[in-house]
Order: C-alpha cells, then sequence, then structure tokens
C-alpha cells in the first residue's frame, strides 16, 4: 500500500474526524478516498454512539464539565465521525454558553440538535437553530416581544450566523427581530427535588409582531421562518458559509470580525464552495462533498491548528483509552479547557478563536505536556499496539529507521529539516535498536515508547 494513500487517508480522518489508529487508516486507503469521503457524508449507514451505554454510566445532564467529557467520549468512539466533527463545527459558529444558559441539559440538546442537522440544509439548520432553547435563551429572543423587541438574536443571526458585516443595515436588523417576536421558550422545572427537565420551545401568537416589514429589499408579514428562508437564499449566506467551512476543514483563516475587511486566501476555492451552496439550494452535504473531494483541501494538509478538542480526542485515539465508559473522563474536558476550550462555553458569540492564537507559550506547554503524558504510558493499550508493531518491522532498526517509524505510525506526520535532524540526534544517542532477547527488547521499547513522546511534542503535530 502506497505511502501516499496512507498520508492522504490521515489528513482526511484529522479534518473531517478526529484522527484514526494505524490499522484502522489502513483499512480506509484499501478501500480509496472516495468510497471512505462517501461514507462520512452518509453517517446514518453507521450506528451511533450506544445512548443506553453512556446513560447508564455517565449521567452528565446537569453537570457540564462531566458532558464536555461526554462529549469527548463520543468524538472518540462515534463511526460517524464527520457527523460529530460538524457538531463541534457548528458549536463554534452558533457559540452558546453554559456560563449564561446555566442549565446544562439544554447546551446538550443543542449539540444533540447539530448531530442531527448539521449536514442537512442551511434553511433546516437556521430553523432549528432559531427554535433551539439554549439559542433562544442565550440571545435573549425570550425577551423578544411584540411592543418591546429585543434585536439580539436579530442581530447575530445576520452578523455571526449567516452573512457577515456589510451585507445588511441595521434596519434589517430591526425587521428580523420584529418577525422573531413570540419565538420563545418555556422555564424548565428547577433540578431539585422534581429532577432535571428541558426547556422546550414556544410560539406565543399573541406576542408576535404581525406587521408588515421589509427585510433585504422584500416585503411582507414576515415571521422567523421567513426571515430564515430570505437569509438562506442570499449570495452572501453561500460566501460567509464557505468562508466558514473553508476555515475549519482546509486551512486557518483569519478571525471572523476582519472578515469584511480581509479577503479570503483562496478565493477560487471559497467561490468553489459557493457554487456548490447555490447550486445545492444550500444543501450543506453537497457542499461538504465538493470541499472534501478537492484538490484545495487534499493538498492543505497540516495547514490548521488542531483546536484543543482535535488533539485531546485524537491523542485519546491512539492511546486507545475509553473504548468503554470507564472513570476520568472529565479529565479530558478539563484539559481541553486548560488549552483554552472549554467545551459548551465559548468565550463569546464569536466563538473561539482559532488559528495560531490556539498557542501561546502556557498553552502550548499544556498541549505538548497532555500528548507526551498520555502516550509515555505502555500501558495503555493502543501505545503498546504501536511500540509492538515497529518492534515486529525487523530484528534491529536503526537510528534513522527508527524516527521515520514512528513519525509514520502517529500521522503519518511531515516534520521539517530541524524537527527530523533534532529526532534523529536522539535515536542516534541511543543507537540501533534490537529486539533479538528480551532484555533487548525491552530497552528498544522504552526508546521507542521515547521517540514517540518526542514526536507528538513536535512543532508538526500540533497541524492537522
Amino acid at each position: 500500500m502506497a505511502n501516499e494513500d496512507l498520508a492522504l487517508m490521515g489528513h482526511l480522518m484529522r479534518r473531517a474526524g478526529f484522527g484514526a489508529t494505524r490499522d484502522e487508516l489502513e483499512t480506509y486507503a484499501a478501500r480509496g478516498y472516495e468510497s471512505v469521503v462517501d461514507d462520512l457524508l452518509n453517517p446514518e449507514r453507521f450506528p451511533p454512539v450506544d445512548e443506553d451505554l453512556i446513560q447508564r454510566y455517565y449521567d452528565s445532564k446537569e453537570n457540564p464539565i462531566l458532558a464536555a467529557g461526554v462529549w469527548i467520549y463520543r468524538m472518540v468512539n462515534t463511526k460517524r465521525h464527520l457527523e460529530e466533527k460538524m457538531s463541534l463545527f457548528w458549536h463554534q459558529v452558533f457559540a452558546t454558553s453554559q456560563f449564561k444558559v446555566k442549565h446544562t441539559r439544554s447546551l446538550v440538546g443543542q449539540i444533540k440538535m447539530f448531530r442531527s442537522f448539521g449536514l442537512s440544509n442551511m434553511r433546516t439548520l437556521l430553523t432549528e437553530l432559531s427554535e433551539d432553547p439554549a439559542m433562544i435563551f442565550f440571545l435573549d429572543n425570550h425577551t423578544n416581544l411584540k411592543e418591546e423587541p429585543n434585536e439580539n438574536y436579530g442581530r447575530e443571526l445576520l452578523e455571526l450566523f449567516s452573512m457577515g458585516v456589510g451585507n445588511y443595515s441595521e434596519e434589517d436588523i430591526k425587521m428580523a427581530a420584529r418577525a422573531f417576536t413570540g419565538w420563545t421558550v418555556t422555564q424548565p422545572i428547577p433540578v431539585y427535588p422534581q429532577g432535571g427537565h428541558p426547556a422546550e420551545f414556544v410560539y406565543r401568537e399573541e406576542e408576535h409582531d404581525d406587521s408588515v416589514k421589509t427585510f433585504l429589499g422584500e416585503t411582507g408579514r414576515f415571521n422567523g421562518g421567513d426571515i430564515v428562508d430570505i437569509v438562506a437564499r442570499q449570495p452572501a449566506t453561500a460566501k460567509f458559509v464557505s468562508r466558514h467551512l473553508y476555515n475549519y476543514f482546509v486551512a486557518d483563516e483569519p478571525q471572523v470580525p476582519s472578515w469584511h475587511d480581509l479577503p479570503p486566501h483562496d478565493p477560487d476555492a471559497i467561490d468553489a464552495l459557493s457554487k456548490a451552496y447555490t447550486d445545492s439550494g444550500g444543501d450543506l452535504r453537497a457542499i461538504m462533498r465538493v470541499l472534501l473531494n478537492s484538490d484545495f483541501f487534499k493538498e492543505a494538509r497540516f495547514k490548521k491548528v488542531k483546536s484543543p478538542a482535535e488533539l485531546v480526542a485524537g491523542i485519546i485515539k491512539l492511546v486507545g483509552t475509553h473504548k468503554t465508559p470507564e472513570a476520568g473522563i472529565t479529565e479530558y474536558s478539563t484539559a481541553t479547557a486548560v488549552m483554552g476550550q472549554e467545551l459548551l462555553n465559548p468565550p463569546t458569540v464569536e466563538g473561539w478563536h482559532t488559528g495560531k492564537e490556539w498557542i501561546d507559550g502556557g498553552i502550548l506547554g499544556e498541549r505538548v505536556n497532555f500528548a507526551a503524558d498520555q502516550v509515555g504510558d505502555v500501558t495503555k493499550p493502543g501505545v503498546r499496539s504501536m511500540v509492538d508493531r515497529i518492534a515486529a518491522s525487523g530484528s534491529s532498526l536503526s537510528p534513522d529507521e527508527t524516527v521515520a517509524a514512528c513519525l509514520d505510525i502517529l500521522g503519518p506526520v511531515e516534520p521539517g529539516d530541524e524537527t527530523r535532524a533534532a529526532l534523529l540526534r536522539h535515536a542516534t544517542s541511543a543507537g540501533t535498536l534490537r529486539f533479538d532477547n528480551e532484555e533487548e527488547r525491552e530497552k528498544s521499547s522504552a526508546q521507542i515508547v521515547r521517540m514517540l513522546q518526542l514526536v507528538v511534542a513536535s512543532r508538526e503535530f500540533q497541524f492537522a
């Protein structure tokens, strides 16, 4: 099997999922790239994560730290890789935080909604978002009344969720707000003493402003659904959503607030995705098919800094733990928070700042230490499997072969000259690894583990 096939498949699974083990990559590569993409785009072909198992071991609906940990468990164990990745993507775009909502059950319900509709039609997704209890409360639409309109949701719908600055007027915001009057949420029963209960969307007709409105050049007695219809078919929405998808799945772009002033890095790619949006009527599955099969995607290897969730979930997959519920899952949601990404609690409605802003001196140390600590534990089944596989490749390994084998099994990772030279210096200091007796095998296995740690601590491993 060509190493190029494995490298391309590794790229696909890092971007459209949360990485893959070497055994998984070989299975996928044997099937062919387009076949794997087709399965990724049709997650319903595969069973979902076992909900009964999660409920039995992780009752997370009232605990945001545990709920975030359970989400990482899903990232690691899902067979519906792109479905879960799209859920994280939409959580970044439609950022809703526990800090304000203070109702974990509603936030968990929002992520479930992203899981269900994240690959659907943009109009459908925006409608579901507009009826989502966590979003309604987060952006104050429960206080958006006929006599006292609240513009928060209408403003963010246009500015951050669909069209972007410069493509609408202040009057359009006011009209959108009036159209969404009466779209509210039931007050959930307190947790104690009754136990947790969901909040639910409700439309209160008596609080809806049914007057004539003019929005983006169209006039009528618009309700919220009409606003979504108009927004979803705008060329500006096609371009804005395409740029979000490019930034998340292809290569790091500047931060969203600067998009009005800074053009995209690859205008042709944005045009291709926008055309797919327009041609399909906003079908997200169709847009993602164009994206994942494009040359600009295939060639964009290691051009995105991994988010903390991507880094943590990818490492857990590599080391082979938490394949079933076990203690310690909150360790991982705490780890992503320390690295700057507290799941279910983005810092603002803009979401997290991504790319190089994921990394500063302190955060980089946390990322490196987490990865090296996990990979350094040879009792973890995935680490043991990697060591055994490398050891089985021959009776001995030269320093060059040791470096190549470790880079290969962890990615394949493509190091720069400086990193490769540093790895080779370390491998040379250890000499040739031998596996022809138990004592040599044990010493050489320890050297392989150390080399694996150095690879995951490298600059290149921070990129997807």
